[in-house]
């Protein structure tokens, strides 16, 4: 044990983000708002994940940037320092073992910092990196958890890894608006298996996380808190969970750019082609994440239900195998549909004016860009925890349309994606939803003001807290 030290008198923060981009974009964003309280951080990433960092952080005098070393693994592609590297999930089991290896670096900093009189107020890590709990612990600095997903879906699955039958979800969370069955918990089925090399990781994770001082969640308290306190209860010794969300709205200048890609200038291309098409009745916009594996099969009858909607769209294709038809698809096409094959910011689309829908998989990322920008979603889940997140959009905040009811993975047919188009862009449930985005959209900024925002007074209230652990320790 290194025993406990004193903190710096300037508040300092020390935040280590998760290594791929759905991960590292919002603790960026919550770096930001936290600069706007005085308060100082310092980012921890590898050398190929610090360009991107530092294109968004540029700005912030109060924020630096501290590298690691990311280890060779033999089992991973050389150079893999992002799950973006990854060619397969089934190579995540290695890539979180080789983060374990960051600990003598992360070690190093922490006690480079206690002996220059700069100790942090807290270490702001992400739920994957729960190696860095025994790490905090041993220099006395209190762990804090950032988690990618929203208080419901962390409550339901703390339930799981907690073991508690999943029969009893339901009557744990009678204020759940909907059913939860066991397929909108996609990950479920690999805990069937007790060889799965993923399972005792994840316990291990989730002990971490359980065990450390508080939490904090990119959502608001206004969208989901009346599960903050089901979820509260699976924390130690009081552990409370900070809604600080819509991380994003805190800075409103924020481009989506991963690092390594062609720099397109935003006034050109796509973005002219929706400042074509203002007042034609809402462009949707169709985009899932790179990670998302979808069947060229399935990428075909994306492409012919998109058609035989007959709407405008505006589709960000990500796969590197599927190709388009070639029956003059594209041609039918000119004018009313654009496809984009490059990066695309993903955040000034959304709060583009033509834009009036989203089709997505529903990533919590993806649905806090969508309904902070007022716009309802089609959802159309693809793994992890987004199921969950396509029920809580739809029935728990009627702000969107599901595609189809049914198992993750299943080929959706093209007149099935036709009319859920037809009925998110032009049909009463869309109308609907359309309305509570835009509640939710004005409910999101207002959330982030400094006067009297929950967010922002949540924000406030962690920074407090945290300089009461420190008198507590001095």
């Amino acid at each position: 044990m290194t025993g406990l030290v004193s903190p710096s008198p300037c508040a300092h923060v020390v935040v280590f983000p998760f290594m791929a981009h759905g991960h590292t974009l919002p603790s960026i964003d919550i770096c930001n708002a936290l600069t706007s309280l005085g308060v100082k951080v310092t980012i921890i990433a590898t050398p190929k994940n610090a360009p991107l960092i530092l294109s968004k952080v540029s700005k912030f005098s109060a924020i630096s940037l501290h590298t690691i070393q990311f280890p060779r693994v033999p089992e991973l592609p050389e150079g893999c320092e992002n799950t973006a590297d990854l060619p397969s999930l089934a190579l995540l089991v290695p890539f979180l073992k080789a983060t374990e290896s960051m600990r003598p670096a992360f070690e190093s900093i922490l006690k480079e910092m206690s002996e220059a009189g700069s100790c942090p107020l807290c270490v702001i890590s992400d739920f994957f990196l729960g190696w860095t709990l025994d790490v905090c612990q041993s220099f006395g600095i209190p762990r804090i958890v950032f988690h990618g997903m929203v208080v419901f879906d962390i409550t339901i699955l703390s339930m799981v890894i907690s073991k508690i039958a999943f029969k009893n979800v339901s009557s744990l969370l009678a204020i759940i608006p909907f059913t939860v069955y066991k397929r909108d918990i996609s990950d479920l089925e690999q805990c069937k298996d007790p060889d799965d090399p993923l399972l005792p990781i994840i316990a291990e994770i989730g002990k971490a996380d359980m065990n450390s001082a508080g939490l904090i969640v990119n959502s608001f308290e206004e969208l989901e808190g009346d599960y903050v306190v089901a979820l509260e209860r699976f924390y130690c010794q009081g552990a409370k969970a900070w809604c600080m969300g819509p991380a994003l709205l805190y800075d409103h200048n924020q481009i989506e750019r991963p690092a390594g890609s062609k720099q397109v200038d935003p006034s050109q291309s796509y973005i002219k082609w929706l400042d074509e098409h203002v007042g034609s009745g809402g462009v949707i916009y169709v985009s899932f994440e790179t990670q998302a594996h979808l069947s060229n099969v399935q990428m075909d009858n994306i492409a012919y239900g998109l058609e035989m909607a007959r709407h405008p769209f505006i589709w960000a294709v990500k796969s590197a195998t599927w190709v388009l038809p070639n029956n003059g698809w594209e041609d039918r096409l000119k004018g009313w549909g654009l496809l984009v094959h490059d990066w695309v910011d993903h955040r000034r689309i959304l709060s583009h004016p033509a834009i009036g829908g989203f089709l997505s998989h529903c990533g919590w990322n993806s649905v806090l860009e969508s309904l902070s920008e007022e716009v309802p979603m089609l959802a159309w889940p693809t793994g992890a925890e987004q199921p969950l997140n396509a029920k809580l959009v739809v029935i728990g905040l009627g702000a969107g349309v599901m595609v189809r009811e049914g198992r993750v993975g299943e080929t959706i047919a093209s007149e099935v994606i036709r009319d859920g188009v037809k009925e998110l862009m032009g049909g009463e449930k869309g109308r609907q939803a359309r309305e509570r985005a835009r509640e939710i959209g004005r409910l999101a900024r207002q959330v982030v003001e400094k006067k009297g925002g929950s967010s922002y007074k949540n924000l406030e209230g962690l920074i407090k807290f945290l300089k009461e652990k420190v008198k507590e320790r001095v």
